[in-house]
């Protein structure tokens, strides 16, 4: 049995300030997502961090992009923003990698894949805000790009609970498995040797 560390990375997906901060109770709803990145962590799984942002100028938005359009018109979300840098409560240790992506998958405009295959990663396990957004699409693109996928349904959040819900429990599980932080971490410990 291969070693799930050698070929595994958890992605922390938008994890920002500008994002984080449409939710009241932050140490509660992100403990699910610390707890796996300390457990990522105690296992030598790379944690990487995925965040979206843009260049001053916006040159990466087109003006039929419906979402981005409206941020290149009302400013905000570039590289330098405070909304764009992660959050506090999961941050970064030295060394992890923080991604820039330009749209909702984390491989949309970013050097994810690049990273991932030179790294021998396989295996990812999704976790981020929001479940409709940049867990649906990465999980959608990571499969059509034949990567093993795991997504902790309480590692991840989206505005609307029932969308959360209908895609943990029906679309996800077609393409990846779905399971809470704390069942992938007590897995981590099963196979520690």
């Amino acid at each position: 049995m291969r070693s799930e560390s050698r070929n595994t990375a958890l992605l922390v997906m938008d994890l920002q300030n500008g994002i984080v901060s449409r939710f009241t109770d932050k140490q509660e709803v992100l403990l699910p997502l610390k707890q796996a990145i300390e457990a990522a962590r105690s296992h030598d799984i790379p944690v990487l961090y995925v965040r979206v942002a843009f260049r001053e100028g916006y040159q990466e938005v087109s003006p039929n992009n419906k979402a981005f359009s409206a941020v290149a018109k009302f400013g905000g979300m570039t590289e330098s923003d405070e909304a764009t840098q992660i959050h506090s409560i999961v941050q970064p240790q030295p060394g992890e990698l923080i991604v820039t992506k330009r749209r909702v998958s984390a491989f949309a405009g970013s050097d994810l894949e690049v990273i991932l295959r030179a790294s021998g990663i396989d295996t990812l396990v999704l976790t981020g805000i929001a479940t409709s957004g940049v867990v649906l699409s990465t999980l959608r693109e990571a499969a059509d790009k034949d990567f093993a996928l795991k997504v902790l349904s309480d590692a991840c959040l989206d505005a609307d609970p029932e969308v959360h819900r209908v895609l943990m429990e029906k679309v996800f599980p077609r393409q990846a498995d779905v399971m809470t932080a704390g069942a992938w971490i007590e897995s981590l410990n099963r196979h520690q040797p």
